[in-house]
């Protein structure tokens, strides 16, 4: 039997179990981040000798720096010998997700204001980019496509990107995306040396301007501690769904969706919201017929247990209300008419319409990306994109005329906060001389 905790606003103590549904997200452990920074400082001191030590340590292999690196030629190789269905699949998934991001490139652009004053922005792509890949039991050649794309689609000088290869084992699957999306360099090494290696740079691993890509505590706790000597794009926390219905979409769809974020690992999220108890029965009897026959049941059946829910709600309103305060990093609307919902919605990293677009073909191959703010940080973050891999430079071009102009307010305004120098600078453009 699985077991799920159920929630209904009926009962006087539901606004209080919401709060614990929501009460675990991930603390900073000292431990861990202790046995981090003593990685990142290692590596940072010792280079190629710290990153092979560590990889050997810790992905029992016997490796020296020269075998880091894998060759262009074997991530073509891996390419051509995919079967075709599945070179196929990357192939489309890798061109939906192009598409989509081409619309999300920006461009430099100026005006001339009422002064005659000339501003503007310019946009240029980072130099380096660093992506990390989980690696071993975990490997997503989704990721690759999802975190390499942007990157080419912004402009970006190259592409590095690590892999761990416990044992010495490579997913093909992964190098061959690694092709198809234009990934530059590839290395095997991962955990929070990868991160060091990427943040602070080795003889045989290039420093990049901005880390993305997901990875387990070690290497959400390094990225959170390399932050400020490169940029990264999130610190990422266990996958998470809800699920708004109203008795329109078919429950084994639904229970399926649940299973499909559940699946991730023990620590996933899962929740169904709706204002049905009688179709919140018929969801969970079908979570019951269709469990058995998974691979990953036993760890969608602890993430359900720990993590999952059945809330019933009053109505739309409540229904929305609470997923604004879960912010969650995917949100199903399976409703008979979602665009209704969709504008009353604030806070959720991808949102799926209707009962047709499931959330799996978000992480795939729909064309949005798949890397999304979790831990309720999409109350103030975003999706993956482009614009993570480009940066802003604000211009400003003044006449004589216009810059003796803005010289008076800015030596007001520097004189204001105490800055002589700020307003001396100003006016000696107002004065045109030094005096």
């Amino acid at each position: 039997m699985i077991e799920i905790r159920q929630l209904d606003w009926r009962e006087p103590d539901f606004e209080a179990r919401i709060g614990q549904l929501l009460a675990g997200c991930a603390m900073l452990d000292a431990e861990l981040t202790q046995v981090v920074q003593s990685i990142l400082q290692d590596v940072r001191a010792r280079g190629d000798d710290a990153l092979v030590e560590l990889t050997n340590r810790f992905d029992q292999r016997a490796i020296t720096a020269k075998d880091l690196e894998v060759p262009a030629a074997q991530l073509a190789q891996a390419a051509r010998q995919l079967a075709p269905e599945l070179r196929g699949a990357l192939e489309q998934a890798a061109t939906r997700i192009r598409d989509f991001h081409l619309r999300q490139k920006a461009g430099s652009w100026s005006y001339v204001d009422s002064l005659g004053v000339r501003l503007g922005q310019q946009v240029t792509a980072l130099d380096r980019a660093g992506i990390y890949v989980p690696g071993g039991r975990a490997s997503y050649p989704s990721s690759v496509l999802m975190n390499a794309i942007p990157a080419r689609v912004a402009g970006v000088g190259e592409i590095i990107m690590t892999v761990p290869a416990p044992q010495g084992e490579l997913n093909p699957v992964v190098l061959a995306a690694a092709h198809i999306a234009g990934v530059d360099r590839v290395f095997t090494v991962g955990g929070a040396q990868a991160i060091a290696a990427l943040a602070y740079g080795t003889a045989t691993i290039p420093a990049v301007d901005k880390i993305v890509g997901p990875g387990n505590r070690y290497v959400a706790a390094a990225k959170r501690l390399v932050f400020g000597v490169v940029g990264i794009d999130m610190i990422a926390g266990p996958s998470e769904v809800v699920i708004i219905c109203d008795g329109s979409a078919d429950p084994a769809w639904v229970a399926m969706d649940l299973f499909a974020q559940a699946e991730h690992d023990e620590d996933a999220r899962a929740i169904l919201i709706c204002t049905d108890a009688e179709y919140a029965a018929r969801v969970r009897a079908e979570m019951e017929h269709l469990l058995p026959e998974l691979e990953r049941k036993e760890i969608i059946r602890t993430a359900l247990s720990r993590n999952g829910a059945i809330v019933l709600v009053a109505d739309r309103t409540d229904a929305v209300r609470i997923v604004n305060r879960i912010a969650p990093e995917h949100l199903e609307l399976a409703v008979s008419a979602p665009e209704e919902l969709l504008g009353l919605i604030r806070h959720a990293g991808a949102v799926f319409l209707g009962c047709h677009g499931a959330e799996v073909l978000g992480d795939y191959c729909a064309g949005p990306n798949h890397v999304l703010p979790t831990g309720r940080t999409a109350r103030f973050s975003s999706p993956l994109g482009v614009y993570d891999f480009q940066k802003r430079s604000s211009l400003v071009q003044c006449s004589p005329e216009t810059g003796a102009l803005l010289g008076r307010v800015a030596s007001v305004l520097a004189r204001a906060e105490g800055l002589t120098a700020h307003a001396r600078a100003a006016e000696y453009r107002r004065n045109g001389n030094g005096n």
